[in-house]
């Protein structure tokens, strides 16, 4: 039998995400002694201690507390999906759907196919956040998503990942550059040139990792810490760089044209595909969204990506 309410476990979790009861008791318009008296409740019946208290300073959630945050979350997103499937009876699949995605190809995907999935079901509303891999692995440890769109890039123990595409790596170069004209290149032919490396957590150990497959040094002569960035030093002359996501286009910001050539060596290509938090029952919106996104990883491939090189649908 539980022995708390909803709006117990809401007030605790307001709490948690300020670290403050007075700020909890502002945005949901009640009293701080309402919000103290839930979190009381709440440690009382569970036996655990939530929050650290400090004098004049607001709370900070222990262990116990940052564990039972995450469990709290989700039991009020299914509440909350199960509220509105109440007021919407004929429409099985409805509610809110925070979703993630790895920054290189999201701007790609997913507008489409948000679009298309709220056609199909507009009940549902979809919002969607960029984020690199470490802060993706976190959000969903947090319970702030329920799904996300990403790479097999340490994935822990704990995350499902369900892989849709495979990208292999390729080389991208300015026009003016010396192999801009190769039809294909190994990674010894461009380990001497200079490189533009686009320097994010886990990607950059990524591709350093390729040139260690082959036993090779690459000449890291750029860092960059945006997607657009390194296609303008690339496009403006500055070195080559390896991408997984195909070039939807060939131009960089500044107007600079782009050439992209595949790899003869037999490299680790990076699986993007849906993670999920394990042992976390979805909502009915995460199902239909993961089942219509695995529909169309082939439709989304031959639309988007038009050379069968530079992906390949697991689906």
């Amino acid at each position: 039998m539980m022995r708390f309410t909803l709006k117990q476990l809401r007030y605790f979790v307001v709490a948690g995400e300020h670290s403050s009861v007075t700020r909890a008791a502002e945005e949901l318009h009640v009293s701080q002694p309402s919000i103290s008296s839930a979190i009381l409740h709440l440690e009382s019946v569970t036996g655990l201690q939530l929050f650290v208290r400090h004098h004049a300073q607001g709370l900070s959630l222990t262990p116990s507390g940052r564990q039972f945050i995450v469990k709290a979350k989700q039991l009020l997103g299914q509440a909350d999906g199960l509220a509105h499937y109440a007021n919407t009876l004929g429409h099985d699949v409805a509610g809110s759907l925070r979703i993630v995605g790895f920054p290189t190809f999201t701007p790609i995907l997913v507008p489409g196919l948000v679009r298309r999935f709220n056609d199909m079901y507009p009940a549902v509303n979809v919002q969607c956040d960029e984020k690199h891999q470490k802060d993706i692995i976190q959000g969903l440890h947090d319970g702030r998503y329920e799904l996300a769109l990403t790479y097999d890039l340490q994935v822990p123990a704990d995350i499902e990942f369900e892989p849709l595409m495979e990208f292999p790596p390729y080389a991208v170069m300015g026009k003016d550059h010396p192999l801009a004209e190769r039809s294909e290149l190994s990674l010894a032919e461009l380990a001497e040139h200079p490189m533009v490396l686009l320097d994010w957590p886990m990607s950059r150990e990524y591709f350093f990792s390729l040139f260690l497959s082959q036993g090779l040094e690459p000449n890291f002569a750029y860092q960059a810490k945006s997607m657009d960035m390194v296609r303008g030093l690339v496009a403006n002359g500055f070195g080559y760089s390896l991408f997984n996501v195909p070039l939807v286009n060939n131009l960089a910001l500044d107007g600079n044209s782009l050439t992209h050539v595949p790899l003869t060596d037999s490299l680790r290509p990076l699986r993007m595909g849906v993670a999920r938090l394990a042992q976390f029952r979805l909502t009915p919106a995460a199902d239909a969204f993961i089942e219509q996104l695995a529909k169309q990883a082939q439709q989304l491939s031959s639309t988007v990506f038009t050379d069968s090189r530079f992906y390949r649908s697991l689906k």
